[in-house]
């Protein structure tokens, strides 16, 4: 019997209804011991079995509104790219660049990839060379987690694509999106959807604590229950309304923080 067939007895309580609670003790080993065999042994049959959606149609820059000139700069993986919805209109981009046009005039453009983690999103970044923009919002760490990139070493990715973000483009200020709630994805279930559920949890903690530190930065956490019915087909990447509810965040920490 491999570590991949054997099903905690139960699962420990999860109070917070987004994200699971942290794990203590003999969980906690358990999971240290778990994660890369079930990772190795039902991560490539998920993804094998998940139907592959592809990016929304639809601009990636533009001009919008009118008022105070507001630059803004969308980068990260399938997420921020729209994966999910069937135009850009619906995706983060489109819905977050709606709501601020209503304020401001956002000069905005979006460089985002399916599959990518944080170091190829950065890279990416490198290779398009993007205006400068005052402020950013990212959206990256699922991939990362998929990958069984250790969090010490995700942390670090995280700094470079800031310092990047701030030193070298100028932007004003980074949004960085929380993980999302993996436990809660439809498409993974047993030993998979503990693993993985309580890995992303534990890196958007450490993510908001690295975040406090830093001044140039912002954690958005991720605060909609996620079900089938707010999910794409997939069962794994946004709905239009998980795309409203992740844009509405953004757009009332940005207007509140430049006054817009």
């Amino acid at each position: 019997m491999t570590l991949s067939n054997v099903h905690p007895p139960s699962d420990p309580p999860v109070p917070d209804p987004v994200h699971p609670a942290p794990l203590s003790g003999l969980w906690r080993v358990l999971h240290r011991l778990a994660f890369y065999p079930v990772l190795v042994t039902q991560g490539p049959w998920v993804k094998i079995t998940t139907p592959r959606l592809q990016e929304p149609k639809g601009p990636r820059d533009g001009v919008a509104g009118d008022g105070r000139n507001l630059r803004v700069l969308i980068a990260g993986d399938s997420s921020a790219a729209g994966v999910g919805v069937s135009t850009q209109s619906q995706a983060l981009s489109g819905q977050l660049v709606g709501l601020l046009s209503r304020k401001a005039r956002v000069d905005w453009q979006l460089i985002a990839r399916c599959g990518d983690t944080t170091p190829a999103a950065l890279a990416r970044l490198k290779s398009a060379r993007p205006r400068h923009a005052d402020v950013a919002v990212t959206g990256l760490g699922v991939n990362d987690v998929i990958r069984g990139t250790r969090l010490s070493v995700w942390l670090d990715q995280q700094r470079d694509l800031l310092s990047y973000l701030t030193d070298t483009l100028g932007v004003g200020h980074v949004y960085v999106s929380g993980l999302p709630p993996v436990y809660h994805f439809p498409r993974l279930t047993g030993p998979l959807r503990w693993v993985l559920g309580h890995q992303a949890a534990r890196f958007d903690r450490a993510l908001q604590a690295m975040l406090d530190d830093h001044p140039d930065a912002t954690h958005i956490p991720a605060r909609m229950v996620i079900d089938a019915d707010v999910m794409a087909e997939d069962g794994f990447h946004p709905g239009p309304r998980v795309y409203t509810a992740w844009a509405e965040a953004a757009a009332a920490l940005i207007t509140s923080d430049h006054d817009l």
